[in-house]
């Protein structure tokens, strides 16, 4: 629920002037956004909506032990494969139509492990289903 409420908090700070930097070249998608949050990492209209709806879903998901496990590992190997995005296309191409950069990438590679990692614990705490007929 924790990291969930965060994402929560990063989409919403993601519209908020001054906590965003270059706030009015702020695009809906795209690498042509230089609006930063906290002057740091590169986000777009529709980052911030991705943030939120991904905070959403977890805490949605935060319910029940069993979907916390699912979420966190499904959300760290996404955020694994944006960190392998970020590295492979360039920041200026035209397949970057999520805006990152460096610290972006880095925050991803960061977010994917930990949140894999906590699932995995999660998982492991997990009472085994019986698969006796």
């Amino acid at each position: 629920m924790v990291i969930a409420a965060v994402f929560v908090l990063v989409g919403i700070l993601g519209f908020i002037p001054g906590i965003t930097t270059n706030y009015d070249t702020m695009t809906f998608a795209g690498h042509e956004s230089n609006a930063k949050l906290l002057g740091i990492f590169e986000v777009s209209i529709l980052h911030n909506i991705v943030h939120l709806l991904f905070g959403v879903v977890g805490l949605w998901a935060a319910r029940t032990f069993r979907t916390s496990v699912i979420y966190l590992i499904a959300g760290g190997v996404i955020y694994l494969v944006l960190w392998l995005y970020g590295l492979v296309i360039d920041h200026d191409h035209d397949a970057n139509f999520i805006p990152v950069n460096d610290a972006d990438n880095w925050l991803h590679l960061v977010l994917g492990v930990v949140m894999v990692v906590v699932g995995a614990i999660g998982a492991r705490a997990l009472p085994r289903r019986s698969t006796r007929t």
